[in-house]
């Protein structure tokens, strides 16, 4: 029998993933983009591909704030 994911654990698995792929961003500030992003998609019948959608969303968003402002 498959293990449910909770929401929590889709943000774990995003910020782990993360925190490799963007050593220079703090933990805090990748989990809070994350949990953003999971907020934007809480309630929407997308549940079996919640994690990879958070993931790109929150790298947008951290790439975003990356760049400096014009």
């Amino acid at each position: 029998m498959a293990k449910e994911v909770t929401d929590e654990d889709t943000i774990q698995q995003v910020v782990t993933r993360l925190e490799a792929k963007y050593p220079d961003i703090p933990k805090d500030e990748i989990e809070t983009a994350a949990r953003a992003e999971l907020g934007e998609l809480a309630g929407r019948p997308v549940r079996d591909y919640l994690a990879i959608l958070v993931e790109r969303a929150t790298k947008k968003r951290l790439k975003k704030a990356a760049k400096p402002s014009s």
